[in-house]
């Protein structure tokens, strides 16, 4: 059993044509509806950047779900630095496309930046994923060496 919550009622809508069980909602106010340990697993997938509270959206996700796991573009990637440096201007790239008058990023989020997070809300890492161009790569140097990452976490 699966569900999914989306903020726009036309992709809610793309979804349930499909057969997928989704919902209209923004995570930043409805998860706390659920009850505790609703599911068994909660799934963030490349939106803690665009939370208004990402502190605070992690902590609903641990309480939802047994584990969860969220994923985020890492704004630390050498390409993002360079570029940045090179061009004096915030990067567009294949995992953040638009400008960035454009974007839903309200906080951008390096890996370090989660670690400390993590840490600070003393959450367990089950495990972890970093990726560059869809290709994994190991965890050393991935601040710098990854697009963006994956966690699997629990409390």
């Amino acid at each position: 059993d699966a569900r999914g919550m989306e903020i726009s009622p036309e992709r809610v809508q793309l979804c349930v044509a499909k057969g997928l069980s989704a919902i209209q909602g923004d995570a930043n106010r409805d998860l706390e509806y659920y009850p505790d340990g609703s599911f068994d697993v909660a799934i963030l997938s490349q939106t803690l950047q665009t939370a208004e509270h990402p502190d605070k959206m992690l902590d609903e996700l641990l309480r939802i779900g047994r584990d969860a796991f969220v994923s985020f573009p890492n704004f630390a990637y050498w390409r993002m630095r360079f570029s940045l440096l090179v061009h004096g201007r915030m990067p567009i790239t294949r995992h953040l496309p638009v400008s960035w008058y454009e974007t839903e990023n309200i906080h951008q989020l390096t890996i370090a930046d989660f670690y400390a997070l993590l840490d600070y809300k003393g959450v367990k890492i089950e495990r972890s994923w970093f990726f560059t161009h869809d290709r994994e790569i190991g965890p050393t140097y991935a601040n710098w060496r990854a697009e963006y990452a994956v966690f699997q976490l629990s409390r």
